[in-house]
Formats: structure tokens, C-alpha cells, sequence
């Protein structure tokens, strides 16, 4: 067995000329093998001192046909795996690794000696990039999750590269294999036409930013289903209407708006160009989830013996295959959100079915509702506010009304707290939860009501008013079995009732393995909630630093919970917090992730204070709590804790 290391030294870039076989009886040194370098840029893997290379070692692995070499590190961590995995004695596949773990490879797919491939794996994320000319710029996407292509949708933006946007945007080709009808990809298509020039523009405008702007956050809760009779395609839509994420530049923060993002296999596209959100941007919802899309073949029955109906219809699609792009003035948007409306109001009158009028009913609200959000249709509220009317004088159409209620509420509140002075929002805070409790007083037994009740519950914890949270808690648990947010309250209520009992978490490491609270039994524990868009979070970590510093010898522990989407920013965060205490990670964030559901958690940094027998002493423990309560804890003492219900706000 041998390897022409010339060949696998042109393919990673290096210059130096070098021998053109090697036995595996003699493998490279490790001062060789450690000079390749991944082809992209943004990997973070381990680099051992130069002082270290003598205590690196080199060996020989084989594995079927694949064979090839792994360096090893002082330690005897894995550092490099270069394989040739074809048994042709060429080396096709370097794979990067960071803390033991393959985080990066690249790939020879072809046996041509070019690297056509680049995978990121592990703690660095999900994405398999396709590079067709290996020149070392992604093509395509095999796969790549919503929340890295929010990243690279950003570094496009502030590096105004479009060759990092070409790749991410929705194509004919994705149209195609998704089976969405032509009148609706029109659309998405003409949303990325002329991406470069969009996208210098969208540049220029984004004062502020540039290449030394940071990618923090992706902002989305869950992706949304649009039903395959819904958008009359063969399949489900898995999509997120309106995406964002926010950018660090210096100690200054901003919105950018990803847009619409559809999933397409395993990879997720961007339909629109990613823009720097101002004060006065207009944010419009997507094409696909967006009532003007949604399909009337379920109407053909109706309307073949409805002329009125059917001529409807034909005015609503041909008003829809005309409809404004998203970024089309105001007054344009109003126009079609009240042509819209009207149509859709006639079609409601017009129904002799009840399933095809609530049909059009929920269509109506909801472009209603989006013209209230967005503030380009100033008439919708009004209008919102008619139909709730009507609906109310109805003893048959509860749910409907519960339904146009909900949405006219929630729009309105938004809209409201967005435009307010910190004076303002208390007051408009206040007036919210009253409606959101006489909603549930009323509509008790619509959908909406768990999702108001959590919010409610969410809102009473906030303000301080513990018992109330847990009340509330309580009823969604007792009432909405069924409801997708019941673990959530089930969680909040044992992080509530927490205190004096055993704190049981376990979770997986950013190494892969599993963290238990348990295995500190005999140790002052903090566990801290925490996420690298946490603005108190990194505030606090100084002064963490120094009570760990202080108290570890002692027998003080802390374990981190990150409650990041994307796991990817976590290590480099790290190292620039000189952070060296165990994380856990899992997929999810604040809201889906099991660590984080599992008690509810509803902010960053919560902060769980565990005494020697592994019982929380303080279920929401600030940095001066800390402060105050390690010494005698760590004594064996019992420290007196006062009861401070209040929950900490992130800034």
C-alpha cells in the first residue's frame, strides 16, 4: 500500500514538492500531515503548538479496501484522518477533527485529484456543499439545515458575495421537484431573479454592517406545514414564512431578514434576498403560506354548479398570478390586500357550504390580520373588526368567531408593543394578558385557547407572580391534554416546585456524551441556562469566571445548558470567554429542546443552584445569589435563601 502524497498535496493547495510515494510502513511526519488545511475557511479544529509536533504520532489505518493515515496528538486525541477510501492508493477524503471529534472533511467524490465536496459534521453543524469546477466555492447544497442557511445567507449580505447566495436561492430545478404549480413558482422565482444586483443593493442600504458583522441568531420558533391540497402540489411544504436572524457588529445588534425559506430534500432555500431590517422596513410574509397562494381545487365541486362562485374564483386566481412582489410600495400592497379582501368577503356570502365558508372565512382573517402586521392596509383592522361582528351575531359559527378573535388580538398587540415607548408597553402589556384571560373565559374550547393560556402563564411569571404562572399552568395541563404545549407547562411546573428537591438533568456534551446532574452528588453545582445571543448571559461571565476560579478547588462545579438553535457558534464563543466548564447541547433552542423543555424554561440565563446532596437551593439564582450563597454552601452549611419569586428578564 502506498499513497502518491504529491497528488493529495496538489488536491489541499500545498505547494511544496514532496515525494512522490510513501510505504505505509513510512507514513508522513506529523509535521506534514498537520501543514494541510481544510479548503474552507470557516472551520475550527485542533491545531497542536509547534512545540507539540514531536509528541504527535502518525499511524496507519486500514478498514476494508479504505486505508490510510490518522495523526494523533499529544494526548492521544485524534487530530487528521486522510483515507483513501476507493483502494486506488490516492488519498480522497481529509477529515479535521476538534476535542476527538470530526467536525470538517473534504472530498475527492471523483477520483480527478480535485476536492469536490466539503462536509461540516459534529458540533460544526449539518452542511454537505457541492463544489462542480472544484474551485473551492459551493455550488449546491446536499444539505444544509434553516439555521446555516440564515448564516451564509448573512455572510452574502455583509460580504456582498452572491456567490454565497446563488446556491442557497430557490431554483427551477427545486420547483420542480416539489411539484409546485407553475402560477405559484413564478412567483418564488421572480422573488431571487437578479440576485447580484439585489443583493448589492440590499448592501449598500445595510448601513452598519459589513464583513466584521457576526451571525448570532437564527429567530424561529418551529417551521410550518402548508398541505399539499393547500398550494395544489403533490406533496407537503415544510416551510418558515418570514425568517430572521440577527447580526453582532461590535456591542451593536441588528435584525436581517432572511425572508421565505422552503425545504427542498434535505436542504433549506431561500426565497427572497436577505435585507438589514430598519425602523420603518415593511415586514410582508412569504408567498407559499400566504392566503393569496392557497389552492381552490377543492372549490371545483361547488363552483361547477355556482356560477357566481366559480366566477369568483377565477377573479381571485387571476388576481393572485398578478399579485405584487414583496417588495412593492405600499400603496400597491394595499391595493391588493383590499381587492383581496373583497373577493374573498363576496366568496364567504356566496358559499353554500359550511367547510368551504370557513374556508374562505380563515383566508380572510388571516390577510386581514397579515395587513395589520404589516401596516401596509390600515383599513384591515376595521374590517377585522366587522367580520368578528358579524360572526358573533352567528350561534353556529363559534369556532370561526374564536378564530378571527384570536388573530385580530394578536396582531393588534403586536403592532402595538413594536410602536411603543418603554412607557407605553406596560400599560399595553397589561391590557393584552386581560384580553388574552377573557378570551379564554369565552373560547375555552377553541384551538387557540392552550396556546393563550401558556402565554398567559408565561407573561404572570415574568411580572413575579409565581403562583399565578403556576395556575395557570396547572389549568392548561388539567384542560389540553392533547395540547403540543403541555410539555412545556408540565416542565415549568417542576422548575416552580423545584426548590429543596433533587435537581434530575441529563443531556449530551458538545463532545457527544452524556452529562448527568447526578454524577455531582457531593459537589455545589450551578447549572446555567445560557445562549450565545444572551446579551446578560455574557455580561455575567466574568464574574462567574471568578467564583469558579475561587471555588473549584473547593468543590464548586458549574454545567452550562446552551439553548442555541445551531450548535456551531458554541465553541468559538467559548474560547473567547476562556469558558471551561461542560455544556450541554441539543437541537431545539430556548423553546424545543429537551434540557430546556423538560423544565420549561422560558428565559437566558436561568440559573439552578444545587447543594452537596443535589437538591436545588435556588431555582433562578442571580450572580450576587451566587455570591452570597457559595461560601456556606460549599462550608456544608445551610444558607438562609430568601423567597424571591420574581423571574430575571434577558436584556
Amino acid at each position: 500500500m502506498h499513497y502518491t502524497l504529491m497528488r493529495l498535496a496538489a488536491v489541499c493547495g500545498l505547494l511544496s514538492v514532496l515525494v512522490t510515494t510513501v510505504e505505509a510502513a513510512d507514513p508522513p511526519t506529523a509535521k506534514l500531515a498537520l501543514s494541510f488545511k481544510p479548503k474552507q475557511a470557516d472551520v475550527e479544529y485542533d491545531i497542536p503548538k509547534t512545540s507539540e509536533y514531536d509528541q504527535c504520532k502518525v499511524t496507519v489505518v486500514r478498514k476494508g479496501k479504505a486505508s490510510g493515515w490518522v495523526v494523533l496528538g499529544p494526548g492521544g486525541e485524534t487530530l487528521r484522518r486522510f483515507m483513501d477510501t476507493d483502494g486506488d492508493n490516492i488519498v480522497d477524503h481529509w477529515g479535521y477533527y476538534f476535542r476527538g471529534l470530526e467536525v470538517y472533511r473534504d472530498i475527492d467524490s471523483n477520483a480527478d485529484n480535485k476536492i469536490d465536496q466539503f462536509r461540516w459534521m459534529n458540533r460544526a453543524g449539518s452542511r454537505w456543499g457541492i463544489d462542480n469546477n472544484a474551485d473551492g466555492i459551493v455550488d449546491s447544497w446536499k444539505i444544509i439545515s434553516a439555521e446555516e442557511a440564515s448564516r451564509e445567507a448573512v455572510r452574502a449580505l455583509t460580504s456582498g458575495n452572491s456567490k454565497i447566495l446563488q446556491p442557497l436561492l430557490f431554483n427551477e430545478d427545486d420547483a420542480k421537484e416539489l411539484g409546485i404549480p407553475k402560477s405559484v413558482s413564478k412567483k418564488l422565482l421572480a422573488e431571487v431573479a437578479d440576485a447580484p444586483a439585489k443583493l448589492a443593493k440590499n448592501q449598500s442600504a445595510a448601513k452598519g454592517i459589513g464583513k466584521q458583522s457576526r451571525w448570532l441568531q437564527f429567530i424561529n420558533s418551529i417551521p410550518a406545514t402548508v398541505p399539499a391540497e393547500q398550494i395544489g402540489a403533490p406533496q407537503d411544504l415544510f416551510i418558515y414564512e418570514n425568517a430572521m436572524a440577527t447580526v453582532e457588529t461590535g456591542s451593536q445588534t441588528a435584525l436581517i431578514q432572511i425572508g421565505e425559506m422552503v425545504r427542498v430534500g434535505n436542504s433549506w432555500k431561500l426565497a427572497g434576498i436577505p435585507q438589514l431590517m430598519g425602523k420603518d422596513s415593511v415586514q410582508v410574509g412569504g408567498i407559499l403560506m400566504n392566503p393569496a397562494t392557497a389552492d381552490v381545487a377543492d372549490t371545483e365541486m361547488e363552483s361547477e354548479d355556482n356560477p357566481v362562485a366559480r366566477k369568483l374564483i377565477e377573479e381571485l386566481q387571476e388576481l393572485d398570478k398578478n399579485s405584487p412582489a414583496l417588495t412593492a410600495s405600499r400603496s400597491k400592497m394595499s391595493k391588493y390586500y383590499a381587492e383581496r379582501a373583497d373577493l374573498l368577503t363576496k366568496l364567504r356570502k356566496t358559499s353554500k357550504s359550511d367547510e368551504l365558508r370557513d374556508q374562505w372565512t380563515r383566508q380572510l382573517t388571516d390577510g386581514l390580520a397579515a395587513g395589520i402586521q404589516t401596516g401596509v392596509y390600515p383599513e384591515a383592522e376595521a374590517r377585522l373588526k366587522a367580520l368578528e361582528a358579524e360572526l358573533e351575531k352567528s350561534n353556529n359559527e363559534a369556532p370561526m368567531l374564536a378564530y378571527v378573535v384570536y388573530r385580530r388580538m394578536l396582531a393588534g398587540y403586536n403592532v402595538k408593543i413594536r410602536d411603543a415607548d418603554n412607557d407605553e408597553r406596560s400599560k399595553i402589556h397589561e391590557k393584552w394578558l386581560a384580553d388574552l384571560e377573557a378570551y379564554v373565559d369565552k373560547h375555552a374550547l377553541s384551538d387557540d385557547a392552550p396556546e393563550a393560556i401558556l402565554q398567559i402563564a408565561i407573561a404572570e411569571e415574568f411580572s413575579g407572580n409565581v403562583k399565578k404562572a403556576a395556575t395557570w399552568y396547572a389549568k392548561l395541563i388539567k384542560d389540553y391534554p392533547e395540547s403540543p404545549s403541555l410539555p412545556r407547562a408540565k416542565g415549568a411546573v417542576k422548575r416552580i416546585e423545584i426548590e429543596g428537591k433533587p435537581l434530575e438533568l441529563s443531556g449530551t456534551s458538545l463532545q457527544g456524551k452524556t452529562i448527568k446532574t447526578a454524577d455531582y452528588r457531593g459537589k455545589v453545582l450551578a447549572v446555567i441556562y445560557w445562549a450565545t445571543w444572551c446579551k446578560p448571559c455574557t455580561e455575567d461571565l466574568p464574574q462567574i469566571r471568578e467564583l469558579y476560579k475561587k471555588h473549584h478547588g473547593n468543590g464548586f462545579e458549574i454545567v452550562g445548558v446552551n439553548v442555541d438553535a445551531d450548535a456551531s457558534e458554541i465553541p468559538a464563543y467559548l474560547k473567547q470567554h476562556k469558558v471551561t466548564w461542560p455544556q450541554i447541547h441539543e437541537p431545539g433552542g430556548l423553546v424545543d429542546s429537551p434540557p430546556a423543555r423538560d423544565f420549561g424554561i422560558i428565559t437566558a440565563p436561568t440559573v439552578f443552584l444545587v447543594d452537596r446532596d443535589g437538591k436545588v437551593v435556588k431555582r433562578n439564582a442571580s450572580v450576587d445569589d451566587l455570591k452570597t450563597l457559595l461560601p456556606d454552601l460549599i462550608a456544608g452549611k445551610t444558607p438562609q435563601v430568601g423567597a424571591d419569586e420574581k423571574t430575571s428578564k434577558t436584556k
